[in-house]
């Protein structure tokens, strides 16, 4: 199970985004992810007549590495650090380490 999965909300703790929120668009293999409107670059696009392609200069999310955010929690406004606990039920389940609060339903 992963800390951090496709759709959390995540607030970055380092680098030049430091303090924006976005939701995690892509995980990566080597330990990246793609967080939404966050980490932008600036990417030149060769145009290309026959598909109706325009080129120029477009706006588009890097990669950032998964130790510089935090998941956001939505109770204390604030990034959380994020645990694992077992239900009742036997299953699996993250928490914030915070408050104890459950992450999945």
């Amino acid at each position: 199970m992963q800390k951090i999965k496709k759709g959390d909300e995540v607030i970055v703790i380092a680098g030049r985004s430091k303090g924006q929120r976005g939701n995690v668009l892509k995980r990566l293999d080597d330990g990246r992810l793609l967080v939404e409107n966050v980490n932008m670059v600036k990417k030149h696009v060769k145009g290309n007549p026959r598909s109706g392609e325009t080129g120029g200069i477009t706006d588009q999310e890097a990669p950032i590495q998964i130790s510089n955010v935090m998941l956001f929690n939505p109770h204390t406004q604030k990034g959380d650090r994020v645990g694992f606990k077992t239900l009742e039920d036997d299953r699996k389940v993250r928490y914030f380490k915070s408050n104890g609060e459950v992450v999945d339903i």
